[in-house]
């Protein structure tokens, strides 16, 4: 199905430990989400996150106790926070987290650079090569179908691609309710294999020396492991 299996975010162990920080990572993204306003269905933002904390495994427990925290008025704050970095053989890496605490969040993102040979780099240094796109890969379905939805709604996409297991497509990160509303409202028994807002590579590499891949390895495990960090993407396409 395309770059959308390419592009996708270093998949977590699933270990009780990985688990546990997945848990709490969308309790603090659905926290956060719903403090505007609690109602996911007028805050698409917080629908958007409990969708996908669902499609995780989230427990539906771990998300009530957020948005009931939000709702109680809690004063917990924590701030988006990206980091941009050169990985081992030329790969570019961005790294998203959610902190209370941002010294040591940036502490903890750069020890895990320097430990594997990467380098942690400035605002901007990598992100002008990745693209903030809504992303959904599609299973069963024809192109033909997929782009008659789109034109009928007037949507604009950037990209699609199609092979035997189904149809991915690419738009605006600001078309993604957009772009879901329409093909779930066209065939509500779509089954979407990717469904979320991320950094897409402009340009990708393959690590061709075994240290490389050994510590690119480390680098994103290392970064799996900070309780801050939200996503990881890369730009690296895995054997």
């Amino acid at each position: 199905m395309g770059r959308a299996f390419e592009v996708r975010k270093y998949a977590m162990a699933k270990t009780a430990a990985a688990k546990t920080r997945v848990y709490s990572k969308y309790g603090r993204e659905v926290y956060m989400a719903a403090k505007g306003n609690p109602d996911p269905d007028v805050n698409l933002e917080l629908k958007r996150i409990i969708e996908k904390a669902k499609k995780e495994q989230v427990p539906n427990d771990i998300i009530k106790r957020a948005l009931d925290k939000a709702k109680g008025g809690s004063d917990d704050n924590y701030s988006d926070v990206r980091y941009e970095g050169f990985g081992p053989g030329n790969s570019m890496v961005i790294v998203e987290c959610l902190t209370d605490n941002v010294n040591r969040t940036i502490a903890e993102v750069r020890n895990c650079f320097t430990k594997s040979n990467s380098k942690l780099g400035v605002s901007g240094s990598v992100v002008h090569m990745f693209n903030h796109q809504a992303v959904f890969a599609i299973k069963d379905i024809a192109e033909d179908e997929v782009l008659e939805i789109l034109i009928n709604n007037d949507i604009d996409v950037s990209d699609i691609e199609a092979d035997e297991e189904g149809v991915s497509v690419y738009g605006n990160s600001n078309d993604y309710n957009r772009i879901k509303t329409a093909l779930l409202e066209a065939n509500p028994d779509l089954e979407f294999v990717t469904d979320e807002i991320m950094w897409v590579p402009s340009t990708e590499v393959k690590l061709t020396t075994d240290d490389d891949k050994e510590m690119f390895n480390k680098l994103t495990q290392m970064l799996d492991e900070l309780d801050d960090v939200k996503d990881v993407y890369h730009n690296v396409i895995e054997d």
